[in-house]
């Protein structure tokens, strides 16, 4: 299997079963976002380093406006779109393998967790995983310690307040609090 055949299939939203040849390319795509992570994350980097390492990372060149503060982690990499004036603070965790797009100007507050797999909720299909894409639209300002749950999309200019779980769609202009994230405005544009 190669990254563009698995990249289909969970853009598909694909069953992923444990031990499939699907599962065990995962497992094996990982190493090597594991291997650019600890690159990024291991030591003083220029921004310009760090902008060739997060492409080594997602398999293209990210944009000279992109800007990051490590550490960053991935389970895949290959499956994170990164806009142009996008900014990730530190401590941020990105399992992208169903996918993870972040829109232009972009602001992701740290330690903020995206996560695009869910479990088999069946104990005995629980190495199984179904992949759900994450998509951030234009100018989201993401607060420090969210969490985003697979399927998600978040509108443009949203903002998503500080500790929030997010569990369904943000509308666009809306700040979302809480856990279950709720709106609790919306923002003059």
């Amino acid at each position: 299997m190669t990254a563009e055949e698995y990249k289909r299939m969970t853009a598909r939203g694909e069953y992923i079963a444990g031990g499939s040849p699907a599962h065990e390319f995962m497992h094996a795509a990982a190493q090597h976002a594991v291997m650019v992570t600890s690159k990024i994350n291991s030591g003083y980097h220029s921004p310009e380093e760090l902008r060739a390492l997060m492409s080594e990372l997602v398999g293209y060149e990210v944009d000279k406006s992109f800007g990051m503060f490590p550490p960053i982690y991935s389970d895949f990499g290959k499956n994170i779109k990164i806009g142009k004036g996008v900014f990730i603070n530190s401590g941020c965790c990105f399992q992208d393998q169903g996918g993870i797009e972040v829109g232009d100007g972009c602001l992701i507050g740290h330690q903020t967790v995206i996560a695009t797999l869910n479990h088999d909720l069946a104990p005995g299909g629980r190495a199984s995983m179904i992949p759900a894409k994450v998509v951030l639209g234009k100018n989201v300002w993401v607060g420090a310690h969210c969490t985003i749950l697979p399927g998600v999309t978040v509108g443009d200019n949203a903002v998503i307040a500080a500790g929030a779980v997010v569990t369904r769609d943000v509308p666009a202009n809306s700040v979302v609090a809480g856990v279950p994230a709720k709106v609790i405005k919306f923002i003059k544009v």
